[in-house]
């Protein structure tokens, strides 16, 4: 990619400028618009088995292809929800575990795949899900964050509580599980859940602000109301 640039404040776009020959990977109906030298190919990106994990994960099964021809090209791709586009350098030993559907591009040497939280209690009440998606390879990836993306680089062992919904991503070289808040009182009259994440370093950990579960769940009494 010769270069990107992130527009739109909390409503953002990525504009992608590429040379001739350059393509990005991205999910399906993740372009917004494109120059006319753009071509696009419906691949299944790596065969049956990444496309079943993705789909899995809460991404598309099929990905698309986006490839400069016969000189340089643009392409934008548009968040779906108010927030934040981050850009991750993603290089061999520095994988990104991610929240589910939040990758919207990638160079082409970025590897989409499904991470599987192999322990039931995680999986269960961590507030994540057993399922998150994992970026390898070599390459720029851009993700989606609910709200404004906050980070933190954390030494080895240091710890951050998080509320579910609040992770957007974190380095692969950290450790995800889950704490019970303490006390019976806290949990049934003190609003935050049973359970919280708990992410332990090494590596950088970025949160967001406004995840669109809990922007569901405040406004679920107004789709109810029926006056």
């Amino acid at each position: 990619m010769k270069k990107y640039e992130i527009l739109g404040g909390n409503l953002p776009v990525v504009i992608c400028e590429l040379a001739d020959g350059e393509s990005m990977i991205t999910e399906s109906g993740s372009m917004s618009w494109m120059s006319s030298n753009m071509k696009m190919d419906t691949t299944t990106g790596g065969g049956m088995k990444k496309m079943l994990g993705r789909l899995v994960s809460g991404d598309s099964a099929f990905q698309n292809r986006y490839t400069a021809k016969e000189g340089d090209g643009t392409i934008a791709f548009a968040s779906s929800f108010p927030g934040a586009i981050k850009a991750l350098k993603i290089s061999p030993g520095h994988s990104l575990i991610v929240q589910k559907s939040s990758f919207l591009a990638s160079e082409e040497g970025v590897e989409l795949s499904m991470h599987f939280q192999k322990n039931l209690g995680k999986g269960l009440f961590g507030g994540e899900g057993f399922i998150m998606q994992r970026l390898s390879g070599n390459g720029i990836a851009f993700i989606e964050i609910d709200g404004h993306a906050v980070e933190y680089d954390l030494v080895v062992g240091q710890e951050m509580m998080i509320s579910t919904g609040y992770l957007a991503a974190m380095e692969e070289t950290c450790t995800l599980d889950v704490a019970m808040v303490n006390g019976a009182k806290n949990m049934l009259l003190g609003g935050e859940g049973i359970f919280n994440t708990v992410v332990r370093g090494p590596g950088k950990v970025i949160l967001q602000t406004m995840p669109i579960t809990k922007v569901a769940e405040l406004l679920t009494p107004f789709f109810n109301d029926k006056r």
